[in-house]
């Protein structure tokens, strides 16, 4: 493991920080969008991410002739922190921005980069990934979807779950086996890029208890998929799912999906000071909060350096998928309310979602279990 030091923001950050701020104002005031928990995942909006993008807040890190901005780390860091906490609708591009354009600048072709990476800096391309499959778990390396060598390309079939945003995607993100893998699972994992929509390809949704439709099963009868829209090399895909991976394991997305409840129940213990028990309670999640977003600021300038950071990101998502959990629980057992999504009260409508969210936090994007082994090997244990 590698020995991460704290960072400081510059005064230049939190310049930024402020109009970020003056944004989010003016588009609550406007009625822009209505808060909520989770909304990296629920808050879908096109328009949103458009004008995001108009302010260079989309791609921010990436070179300028992709449609970037050659920003540091930091800057996006401050700008996806804001957005969170506000509970802005930040889920047509989140996936792209996180990790679809980091792999693309990395193991993508120029005409991959320059089809894909200007449009999803303008807000305007949607992404989805089909890792999961059925009775495959969180071991991806498992998948059986298979593609078949054909003139020219490849023709996949399989059945990918949990897909989100697949109705929405303009593009999706494709792991199958395209060759034996020789007692390695590692090994014969290619990533093909699907532009949607697709012959042969079914989405169907998958609807969530509240009746919301986020995921989706994802149906391959023979999809063909050109040469050119295979990422990296055939057969490479799993150096590329690993790299990936850290993008989405160690950003404050994994500890910020219930903070605007936070906020809520700080507002609701300022109006009850008496409140001991409560006061304890809101002192160890604040402080649990700083601890775990210190790590990942860390970890953001780390990989801007160009460090690897597998098991410290495996450690932000562990911790902090169960502390945005444990928000949740806190706000249940401190104040006696009804969640309710028909709720004027932000408090007792965030818990509403938040219940029903909370589930998934430890599921998506590899499964606690998984991380605390990749932690364990990190740490010499196994």
């Amino acid at each position: 493991m590698i020995q991460l030091k704290p960072r400081n923001l510059d005064p230049r950050s939190e310049e930024l920080r402020g109009q970020v701020r003056a944004f989010i104002r003016n588009e609550l005031a406007s009625g822009g969008f209505v808060p909520q928990c989770d909304c990296w995942t629920k808050g879908f909006s096109r328009d949103f991410s458009r004008k995001l993008a108009s302010h260079g807040w989309i791609g921010m890190t990436w070179p300028k002739e992709y449609g970037g901005h050659e920003r540091s780390s930091i800057d996006r860091f401050i700008v996806i922190e804001e957005l969170l906490a506000a509970g802005a609708p930040v889920a047509s591009h989140w996936l792209a921005d996180r990790q679809i354009g980091p792999s693309l600048l990395r193991h993508g072709t120029e005409e991959q980069k320059r089809l894909m990476l200007p449009g999803i800096a303008r807000g305007d391309y949607v992404f989805a990934v089909g890792y999961s499959e059925p009775d495959v778990g969180s071991d991806v390396s498992a998948v059986k979807t298979r593609a078949e060598r054909i003139p020219d390309g490849w023709r996949v079939s399989g059945t990918k779950m949990w897909t989100s945003a697949a109705h929405q995607a303009d593009f999706i993100f494709v792991l199958c086996r395209t060759s034996p893998s020789e007692g390695d699972r590692h090994q014969g994992l290619t990533t093909l890029i699907v532009q949607l929509p697709a012959k042969g390809l079914t989405v169907q949704p998958i609807l969530l208890p509240t009746g919301e439709h986020g995921f989706n099963e994802v149906i391959l009868d023979g999809v063909e998929v050109p040469d050119s829209m295979v990422l990296g090399q055939p057969g490479e895909a799993w150096k590329i799912i690993t790299s990936e991976l850290v993008l989405e394991r160690c950003g404050p997305e994994r500890f910020m999906s219930t903070f605007p409840l936070l906020v809520e129940l700080v507002r609701r213990t300022q109006s009850n000071p008496d409140n001991e028990r409560a006061l304890v309670g809101i002192g160890e999640l604040v402080a649990r909060f700083w601890a775990l977003r210190t790590m990942s600021i860390a970890i953001a300038a780390a990989l801007e350096d160009g460090q690897s950071l597998g098991v410290e990101a495996a450690l932000v998502k562990d911790m902090g998928t169960r502390f945005e959990s444990e928000i949740t629980e806190y706000a249940r057992l401190l104040y006696s309310v009804i969640p309710s999504f028909d709720s004027e009260d932000l408090f007792v409508n965030f818990l509403a979602q938040s219940v029903m969210q909370s589930p998934a936090f430890t599921l998506r994007g590899g499964t606690n279990e998984v991380l605390r082994g990749i932690i364990a090997r990190g740490l010499g244990l196994r």
